[in-house]
């Protein structure tokens, strides 16, 4: 029998002392899988799944309510409390909606935009004040608010949501009524837009920039606050909708005054609203917007279409609205083209928009796309905005734009 010694037996005992160990901690391991896998298979309450069943909530009367007149104006929020909704004692998130009426029934009701997910919720007193003018008007018209207290009837929609901001059931509380809330008309705080889009049946080309799908921007007249330009096509009969923003979708009603100078024919569409021009041909749109008490007055301008180049390229003739500089339009939608150049240098060019300076309305091309002028251009393109806004030309050669799309090149 071999003699162990007793470095051997310490070492030993080290080895067993590990794999015993591991052996642990592997089952450690498994054991955890296990208890994964079970409660992936099993559906109890440990590991609920989500049942719709819309239950009733309470929304509380505030304090005093009979008492209290709510002045909305002068206040800062107003305080609303309820009872959670109960999914069989789940604690599920949950977001409260603030809904207001005039009438109890809620058959023309208003909901207010921010939302809570907490039972007690400060209410924006603005938010409540503009909904109650708002459903006045929808209701009772155009006539100026009463300055008097009146009943708003109140109700929650709550809003069960996952992880994913998924809902998964909606419920509504109880109608609470507040006797006495004071709501004041405030003149919005009105600013000059900063931007107009033109979309229709004529404007893009079909492809990319399809009908109806492109909204062409208009741009802005440097210099004019409130002020923007564009130049279509419109086929006999063509139509076209306008907005601030892509998919605003405004029509005729919406323009405050038409100043039709181009003989367009211009009325309102008479199924769906759209702007309509009976005449076909090239125009240039000019918006003007004036602030009034309650909203933004537009008027639309429209001229015959026209196009030119000037300066350098032109053999340094600067006058505005030069005949011999005028770019000739196609006879239908398709490329517009400029007079040869008779001189080299960069390219000036401009929509004429009648009663603005040339350089108002001035564009040039930028990675084949035209660019139109917002910023002060005391020396040229190439110094004030940049070299790679600045098109250098050569005599012989054309400008060509297509104004459909916004798009051109020399050459």
């Amino acid at each position: 029998m071999p003699v162990i010694d007793s470095y051997s037996i310490i070492k030993l005992k080290s080895i067993m002392n590990k794999k015993i160990f591991n052996i642990g901690r592997w089952f450690s391991v498994l054991a955890i899988v296990g208890i994964i896998l079970t409660a992936c298979e099993k559906d109890d309450n440990s590991n609920p799944t989500f049942k719709a069943t819309s239950p009733s909530f309470t929304l509380n009367v505030p304090a005093n309510a009979q008492n209290n007149v709510y002045d909305l104006v002068s206040a800062n929020s107003l305080e609303l409390t309820c009872t959670q909704p109960n999914y069989n004692g789940v604690p599920y998130v949950v977001k409260y909606y603030v809904q207001v009426a005039l009438s109890e029934d809620f058959s023309i009701y208003k909901e207010l935009e921010t939302s809570y997910t907490t039972a007690k919720m400060a209410v924006d007193a603005y938010e409540l004040n503009t909904a109650m003018i708002d459903l006045f008007h929808e209701i009772e018209g155009d006539i100026d608010y009463p300055d008097e207290p009146r009943p708003l009837y109140v109700r929650l929609r709550a809003n069960v949501i996952n992880i994913a901001s998924t809902v998964l059931d909606t419920s509504f509380s109880n109608v609470i009524t507040l006797p006495n809330v004071l709501a004041t008309f405030k003149a919005p705080e009105l600013s000059f837009p900063t931007s107009c889009y033109i979309v229709g049946s004529s404007i893009g080309d079909g492809a990319d920039k399809g009908y109806w799908s492109y909204w062409k921007p208009m741009a802005p007249v440097y210099g004019a606050e409130g002020e923007f330009y564009t130049l279509i096509y419109v086929p006999d009969g063509g139509q076209f909708k306008w907005g601030e923003e892509q998919n605003d979708w405004r029509g005729y009603d919406r323009v405050a005054k038409f100043d039709d100078q181009a003989n367009a024919g211009v009325h309102e569409a008479a199924s769906d609203g759209n702007i309509q021009f009976d005449n076909g041909g090239w125009y240039t749109i000019h918006v003007e917007t004036a602030l009034g008490a309650t909203e933004v007055a537009w008027t639309f301008h429209i001229y015959p279409g026209a196009a030119y180049v000037i300066g350098n390229a032109a053999g340094g003739a600067w006058n505005d609205g030069d005949a011999e500089w005028k770019m000739t339009a196609p006879a239908g939608d398709g490329t517009w083209e400029s007079p040869a150049f008779t001189g080299a240098g960069e390219l000036r060019a401009y929509i004429k928009v009648p009663g603005r300076d040339w350089w108002k309305t001035e564009f040039t091309l930028y990675q084949g796309e035209l660019y139109f002028r917002t910023v002060n251009i005391p020396e040229n393109w190439a110094e004030n905005v940049g070299e790679e806004y600045s098109v250098a030309c050569s005599a012989g050669q054309k400008l060509y734009v297509n104004f459909s799309t916004n798009t051109g090149e020399v050459k």
